[in-house]
């Protein structure tokens, strides 16, 4: 592995005074489980690594009613998955980052390190477009929020200027009759990364017969996770019905753009769009009734 210098810091101002010194030499470490393999195999060049784990803005969840859900950039993912109050009111985010490697890997791995290695099949980044989530970034010029959707600009990269960090991500509370799923397929059992990943939240009218609005993302189809705008915007108003389904599945199997590579070809994503997004939306209904 090559050689860098580590730091370590305990406040975001002390964060953002390090990347706005040497943007280009400093890298963020909060879990290392992307980072480190990356400096090991020699695909990243970093001059100094910066430890976030220490500040506790970075670490902490917290939920409310009205306000909905902050979960620090830091926060591991195993705690999102045992945090009673996301367990409760965001099992979709659960499907997405409980999937993520093994319980050991979830222990060190972040939801911030996840989202900001910008990884085209990531698990957790479809369950969070679905939400609606967003993304606090600090940086030397003040804060700013960006949609989780417009995060991920590019296999990789993402939408932080030099000097910023991502701080939390809030992912707005859910109204009543609101279900969302996160599904995916992989080759093997578990510990494996996604063929095609699908998400879908709704919400649903007073009777339950019907969508009022609905959300579709899509991951490992295309350069970037992606919100299926078109499949989302066929539910609302829509019957609960297998046939309306069957078309928000199909609009969102025409926004996915896949290529051929080791894990399957592109007509095979392509099918499985289909099949992963209208088994989501059945889900996400389901935990909508229930």
């Amino acid at each position: 592995m090559q050689a860098f210098d580590y730091l370590a810091v305990k406040s975001i101002d002390q964060a953002v005074a390090a990347l706005t010194a040497d943007p280009e030499r400093v890298r963020l470490m909060a879990g290392g489980t992307d980072l480190l393999p990356q400096l090991r195999e020699g695909r990243r060049q970093v001059g100094v690594v910066m430890d976030v784990k220490q500040v506790p803005e970075l670490s902490g969840i917290s939920f409310d009613t009205r306000s909905g859900l902050r979960i620090g950039a830091a926060a591991s993912c195993f705690d999102v998955c045992h945090d009673p109050d996301i367990v409760a009111h965001y099992p979709g985010l659960v499907d997405g980052f409980g999937v993520i490697g093994a319980v050991q890997i979830q222990f060190r791995a972040s939801v911030g390190g996840n989202l900001c290695n910008a990884s085209p099949a990531a698990d957790s980044i479809p369950p969070l477009i679905a939400h609606g989530a967003t993304c606090e970034v600090v940086g030397a010029t003040g804060s700013r929020t960006i949609p989780v959707e417009a995060f991920c600009v590019a296999p990789g990269r993402t939408a932080l200027a030099p000097g910023e960090l991502l701080v939390a991500i809030h992912v707005p509370p859910q109204p009543a009759r609101f279900g969302a799923r996160y599904l995916r397929f992989i080759p093997r059992n578990e510990m494996d990364i996604a063929v095609v990943g699908a998400a879908a939240a709704v919400t649903l009218s007073t009777d339950g017969r019907a969508f009022d609005t609905a959300r579709v993302a899509l991951g490992a189809v295309g350069p970037t996770p992606l919100l299926a705008v078109e499949a989302g915007a066929h539910l609302g108003g829509r019957p609960v019905q297998a046939e309306t389904i069957a078309e928000a599945a199909r609009l969102a199997q025409a926004a996915a753009r896949p290529i051929d590579d080791v894990r399957g070809t592109a007509a095979f994503r392509t099918h499985l769009c289909e099949v992963l997004v209208r088994r989501a939306i059945e889900g996400a209904v389901e935990r909508a009734r229930a």
